[in-house]
């Protein structure tokens, strides 16, 4: 006698593993297809239809607000807005302090962050950068009348030093001993007052951008040191993912490199000065070593 609950079980067993099969096989089409059309973040950019860009605009002449209209503007300003026409992508910029500009683009707030970041090797790490598109040195903004008492690196212990609390400047002169006095997003005459007043004693950051500011802003009482340190190389920040935006700026980048649009650009802002290019004996500055 044939045994209905038998085969009732062996074909209940049969149908679900042909289920499983047939399951199976879809997952692994459906993965196939989407490896094969997967969509990168620049997919994703261009098809929300623009690159939104973390800056300051408080940073002359890197990033600032100028003329009647208040227009924002100035070399990196410039330089992303270029690459955005090469990539036939609209750029919008969203100005904030450059503390919380890293955690913006690991939220997903902006796509990329253009505020004369450096190129280190622990911000590798943790994030992508574009090619250099400037080049420079640290260097240190002192009161005019008395140098504010810092003839060398090792005379900044005790000094209030001004700038923001997660900069590699802000790290290097509390290396060397100075209390940190942090601000938000100052424009350069604040700083410089602050400097001037005795509310703060120095400024360190970028040599080109502080002296093309401080010669902007001669009248206010600070000037240029004399010490130099660690050669730079500066690039467009972004998210650590597939590469994507990074290849396309990159592409844009050289192209301006090699027809001396970032030269043009650079000379605009820099008084003349070119910082698109390395800087000859680099190797001859000091480096101070931050570690990780």
């Amino acid at each position: 006698m044939l045994n209905y609950k038998k085969i009732a079980g062996v074909g209940f067993a049969l149908l679900c593993l042909l289920v499983v099969l047939t399951a199976c096989g879809s997952s692994q089409k459906s993965q196939v297809k989407e490896k094969q059309g997967e969509t990168t973040t620049w997919d994703k950019v261009k098809e929300k239809g623009k690159l939104t860009v973390a800056t300051s605009g408080t940073l002359f002449p890197s990033s600032f607000h100028e003329g009647e209209d208040n227009e924002l503007t100035g070399y990196e300003v410039e330089a992303v807005n270029e690459i955005g026409r090469r990539l036939g992508i609209k750029v919008e910029f969203v100005e904030m302090g450059v503390d919380g500009m890293l955690t913006a683009i690991n939220s997903g707030q902006v796509d990329a962050a253009a505020n004369g970041f450096d190129i280190t090797e622990k911000r590798l790490e943790d994030y992508t950068f574009s090619e250099p598109y400037k080049y420079s040195f640290g260097g240190i903004v002192v009161r005019a009348s008395d140098h504010s008492g810092v003839e060398s690196l090792e005379d900044l212990k005790g000094k209030k030093s001004a700038g923001g609390a997660t900069t590699i400047y802000m790290q290097i002169s509390e290396k060397f001993g100075a209390e940190p006095v942090v601000y938000d997003n100052a424009t350069n005459d604040v700083f410089f007052r602050d400097v001037a007043s005795g509310r703060t004693d120095v400024i360190l950051n970028d040599f080109y951008v502080s002296n093309t500011a401080v010669n902007k802003f001669k009248d206010l009482g600070v000037e240029m040191s004399d010490i130099y340190y660690n050669p730079t190389s500066a690039g467009i920040v972004m998210k650590k993912d597939d590469g994507s935006i990074k290849k396309a700026v990159d592409t844009a980048l050289k192209e301006m490199q090699a027809d001396g649009t970032l030269t043009k650009l650079s000379k605009e802002f820099f008084a003349g000065e070119d910082v698109s290019t390395a800087i000859e004996n680099a190797d001859e500055l000091p480096v101070i070593e931050l570690g990780k």
